[in-house]
């Protein structure tokens, strides 16, 4: 018997010793994924009307040099680091409103990344009517033959659309509706996942990721990416970079957190939203105001029967219940146009629809303001941005996944299982959306049109 309460005794100790390892060993884990040691090509950050961030990452420290201008045979203004560094990042300023710029990235007067294809584009002034083009992809993080399909059929079907008044063919931003780096957000499957695939991109396409559960395991996210807290790009300040909104001609888009953040109606990114749709939907209504479109990023849906379900509270730890409870109203309130997320690999999306907050079970089509009929053509009122006048919902996280799931979920009548990706091309009073497989098909698309007399009114929900 003496022997059994010894041998128990040394088993619990050994127990606990291991639990206390655990313990100390995932934080110091968490720690070592948030580093990279290799060369990482450039990427842009925080565009503005007169800024952009540039970043990249080397094997050696060094303070970097971006050297840029208008003619790509005369870069002749420069900013230089003011301490060697591996990760670097370099926020050019003074910049005008709506202007190519070429770059070249140096080491000690040594060029290391230039040519053609290393250039940005600052952003239009906020209210400047002109042709935007979105491209939107969701949970694109796994690196594999889907991902590459998904992203060489946009590139295709840009070139072969391109939008009538804009320049070139290409996006001018690029936003992600989180889960960029599978399995668990570290640095190297960054690297892997989302940084090599979409180089050529990155390099002359700013980019707003999305934050998702995936990103949410390591904290290397937020080291990797320079996201606003100052309303630097636009919008009311969040003081943090969970969440935020920024500008782009008459586009207003907000970037919620609906992974870590508090979805309660009274937390802190509810009442951050609130004053930022308040200031968006009053500027609006102004003649020649700042912000046409209000469109919304969110990576957990609030309507899905896809590779997740929105009814289930054990799915997602409830979060997607919590954002259709307490979110959605606050964006139907304030006129929001689209929420566009992900999570859910694959293709869902709603009629113009507003004051539907619960399960299923309880939709009905009292729910719809409007049906986009054969045409799938939805229009709104003016003023441009009114309150409860409907907004459609969109689930496109499948650009790297290709799950199974019943798709069945009443309130979203147009679904694929395809793989893909969303491009948005607004102009003017009208947008338009296209969900591209990977084959390059147009598997789904809508237009929405802005400030028609027939369109859509207010319509308070009871």
């Amino acid at each position: 018997m003496a022997f059994l309460l010894r041998w128990l005794k040394r088993l619990g100790l050994a127990f606990l010793a291991l639990l206390v390892i655990l313990a100390i060993g995932r934080p110091i884990q968490i720690w070592i994924d948030g580093f990279y040691s290799g060369e990482r090509a450039p990427y842009l950050q925080m565009p503005a009307p007169h800024a952009m961030s540039i970043r990249w990452h080397s094997k050696q420290s060094y303070p970097g040099q971006v050297f840029y201008g208008e003619n790509i045979n005369a870069l002749n203004k420069f900013s230089t680091e003011k301490q060697a560094t591996k990760e670097h990042e370099i926020r050019l300023s003074k910049l005008k409103p709506a202007t190519k710029y070429y770059y070249r990235i140096s080491r000690a007067d040594k060029a290391i990344y230039q040519g053609r294809d290393y250039y940005f584009v600052t952003s239009p002034q906020p209210g400047q009517s002109r042709p935007v083009r979105l491209w939107i992809t969701g949970d694109q993080g796994n690196a594999n033959q889907i991902q590459a399909d998904v992203r060489n059929a946009m590139l295709d079907w840009v070139k072969q659309h391109p939008l009538a008044g804009k320049k070139t063919y290409q996006p001018d931003l690029w936003i992600t509706l989180g889960d960029n780096a599978y399995r668990s957000g570290t640095n190297d499957q960054f690297q892997k996942g989302f940084f090599e695939p979409y180089r050529n991109i990155l390099i002359n396409t700013p980019v707003w990721p999305g934050y998702g559960n995936h990103d949410d395991r390591r904290w290397a996210f937020f080291d990797i990416f320079t996201l606003p807290t100052k309303a630097e790009s636009g919008g009311v300040p969040s003081a943090t970079e969970h969440y935020y909104s920024f500008d782009y001609a008459n586009v207003h888009v907000v970037m919620l957190d609906s992974q870590a953040s508090n979805l309660d109606r009274d937390g802190d990114m509810a009442r951050w939203l609130e004053k930022d749709l308040f200031t968006a939907s009053r500027t609006a209504n102004i003649e020649k105001g700042p912000q046409k479109w209000l469109l919304v990023i969110s990576h957990h849906p609030p309507y899905t029967k896809g590779s997740h379900d929105s009814d289930s509270e054990r799915d997602s730890r409830g979060r997607m219940v919590e954002l259709r409870e307490n979110i959605v109203p606050i964006l139907e309130k304030y006129g929001a146009d689209i929420l566009f997320s992900g999570h859910s690999h694959m293709y869902e999306r709603s009629e113009l629809m507003n004051c539907y907050y619960g399960y299923s079970d309880s939709f009905n089509k009292s729910y719809i303001r409007q049906y986009g009929g054969k045409a799938h053509h939805y229009s709104k009122r003016a003023p441009v941005i009114s309150s409860y006048n409907g907004t459609l919902y969109t689930v496109a996280g499948s650009s790297s996944n290709e799950n199974q799931g019943p798709l069945n979920h009443p309130a979203m009548p147009y679904t694929s299982a395809d793989a893909g990706s969303v491009i948005v091309d607004i102009s003017g009073n009208s947008l338009k959306s296209y969900f591209i497989n990977r084959r390059g098909k147009v598997i789904d698309q809508f237009t929405l049109v802005k400030g028609d007399k027939t369109g859509v009114a207010t319509k308070s929900c009871k």
